[in-house]
């Protein structure tokens, strides 16, 4: 699993750059997204850069896919998404912080998911209620 901090100018766009990490660099999202302080990320991202940033950022959030660091690294750098992308690794030191932060902070508003979840055909003979067929190869794309 990989820690990923995500800052940029506002919720829309880091909003934007999760999906555009969902959809085209196929990473998975193993929990919601929480909200970061912009502060505290611009702190971190300069600790890992060793250098000062041009331009500090207004919101920040952090969460944990389920590939790996090198992983996601990688899938990361083919996408050009509208926001800074750090995937943060235990080796720097602000990784616990994060992860301590991590588990008090409340999660982010307006994210959905672009992985829909099928739970089958609907079976409308029914009257008055929704039964669901269970059909295991309509459900295959999330396995």
């Amino acid at each position: 699993m990989a820690l990923i901090l995500v800052r940029g100018e506002n919720k829309s766009k880091l909003l934007s750059a999760i999906s555009d990490m969902e959809r085209h660099g196929n990473l998975t999202l193993t929990t919601k997204p929480k909200v970061i302080s912009a502060e505290f990320a611009d702190s971190l991202v300069e600790q890992i850069l060793k250098s000062k940033l041009k331009t500090n950022s207004n919101v920040a959030t952090a969460f944990f896919v389920k590939e790996d660091t090198t992983l996601s690294i990688l899938k990361i750098k083919q996408i050009h998404p509208p926001a800074h992308i750090v995937v943060v690794s235990q080796e720097y030191k602000g990784y616990d912080e994060l992860e301590e932060k991590l588990t008090i902070a409340h999660d982010m508003e307006g994210y959905q998911s672009y992985k829909m979840v099928n739970v089958g055909k609907i079976d409308y003979s029914v009257k008055g209620e929704r039964r669901y067929i269970q059909n295991n190869k309509l459900n295959s794309y999330n396995e």
